[in-house]
């Protein structure tokens, strides 16, 4: 059994209330002891001094494109891209061709993520092939190893076939995801409306799109008694209405992706599809909402939204270019450098978001270097600026707008199962 010993690096384990200088000894796959200062032998010792050891980070939500897309990403080239980012365990979501809406398509998803440098925890759709109206097999989705529900990509529209799925995931114990957006209400728009829609005149999506759905999904998860999880979060009263809902108790959640929190609309430079994403890109006045419900704890979890397109399709007007960013690969530094090296929130606070939380949600023994626990952790530079380069992308989307943007937190090593999977 092979052992690496980690000396000497800033542990932040939110868990276990440790932020301070720490030594890790890895056996196999599991974290043997976690102390001030361990001799242990070891076949490989890594001095980790000035730099910080943190949980991996578990991503949600992401969009793999494998099967039927795979000239946008694969199951490999997207864990590849989780394990630069530090990001040891992904959620992929069903939109894909075929959709995962069967118990078949969950266990085939699997078989083709063995050899994945990363854990692959599949999603599945609510209804068959995402059409909105007949339900899946969600007992046998769960058993085959879905870990989750959603129709990402698009809401339930039918709120009785919602209501039916909601129950029916409360009676066999798995969360709902939801994408919430009211499509009727999007009318054909491309971007935030605003001032800078209208500039660019270019057909904006208001708020109401998103609240409306959150506000419906938040009622209906009460009366089905369902855990709700509300993806990619946008909007300023998205936080008001998750804040109402976890004051009545509900085991409602809230996720924000970086580019919500990092970037708003009135810095969209031109009519460009690489700043064309589903919740687009909201106001000054709803990212500073996000960044404060972030740091009161109204949101609980820091997830990308990964959707990777092929660059043709993204280099177009946001007219034609498909909805997504990639996030993967950049959503610890820009995270860290916009919550934590900014005095929002501490650092311990960010890898709540980004790894202790999301574990929560999904109910696993992750996001936590006890000894015991399954070796999956990140070693990091918080000090060295550097610049986001999207040609250096494991990824094979490179479609973002955070191109050149100045961050800090490089991802230095990724280890997962107690292997070094990145920066080995």
């Amino acid at each position: 059994m092979s052992s690496i010993l980690i000396k000497n690096g800033r542990l932040v384990d939110p868990a276990n209330n440790i932020d301070g200088v720490k030594d890790i000894l890895i056996e196999g796959n599991i974290i043997k002891e976690v102390n001030d200062s361990i001799e242990a032998q070891a076949d490989k010792v890594i001095d980790a001094s000035g730099k910080v050891v943190m949980p991996g980070f578990i991503d949600l939500h992401v969009h793999l494109r494998e099967p039927g897309f795979e000239y946008k990403e694969t199951i490999m080239t997207g864990a590849k891209a989780a394990a630069k980012g530090g990001v040891t365990s992904i959620c992929p979501m069903p939109n894909t061709k075929p959709a995962i809406d069967t118990p078949e398509r969950v266990k085939d998803l699997l078989e083709r993520a063995k050899e994945a440098p990363v854990h692959i925890l599949p999603i599945g759709a609510v209804t068959l092939g995402q059409d909105g109206t007949e339900l899946t097999d969600i007992e046998g989705m769960k058993k085959a190893g879905a870990v989750a529900l959603s129709e990402d990509g698009k809401s339930v529209m039918d709120t009785l076939v919602f209501r039916k799925a909601l129950h029916e995931a409360a009676r066999v114990g798995i969360p709902m995801f939801s994408h919430c957006e009211d499509k009727s209400l999007v009318d054909g728009g491309v971007m935030n409306y605003g001032e800078k829609s209208e500039e660019l005149g270019l057909p904006g999506i208001t708020n109401a799109v998103e609240d409306v759905i959150v506000a419906r999904d938040i009622l209906m998860a009460k009366e089905a008694g369902c855990q709700l999880h509300l993806c990619h979060c946008s909007t300023a009263d998205g936080a008001v209405l998750i804040e109402m809902a976890k004051k009545q108790n509900l085991p409602v959640t809230g996720e924000v992706c970086p580019h919500h929190f990092a970037m708003s609309d009135d810095e969209i430079t031109e009519d460009d599809g690489r700043f064309k994403m589903n919740p687009p890109l909201r106001s000054r006045a709803d990212v500073n909402a996000l960044k404060k419900a972030l740091a009161d704890d109204i949101m609980d979890v820091i997830s990308t939204d990964h959707a990777p397109h092929g660059a043709e399709e993204k280099a177009q007007s946001m007219l034609k270019a498909p909805f997504g960013i990639v996030g993967l690969e950049t959503s610890f530094a820009l995270s860290y450098t916009e919550l934590v090296k900014s005095g929002l929130m501490s650092l311990s606070k960010l890898v709540e978001k980004m790894s202790l939380n999301p574990a929560k949600v999904l109910k696993s023994d992750k996001g936590n270097l006890a000894a015991g626990r399954t070796a999956d952790l990140v070693i990091a530079d918080i000090d060295t600026e550097y610049e986001i380069n999207a040609d250096e992308f494991e990824s094979m989307g490179k479609n973002t707008p955070f191109n050149g943007r100045k961050v800090f937190g490089r991802i230095e090593k990724t280890f997962v199962d107690g292997k070094i999977v990145y920066g080995e």
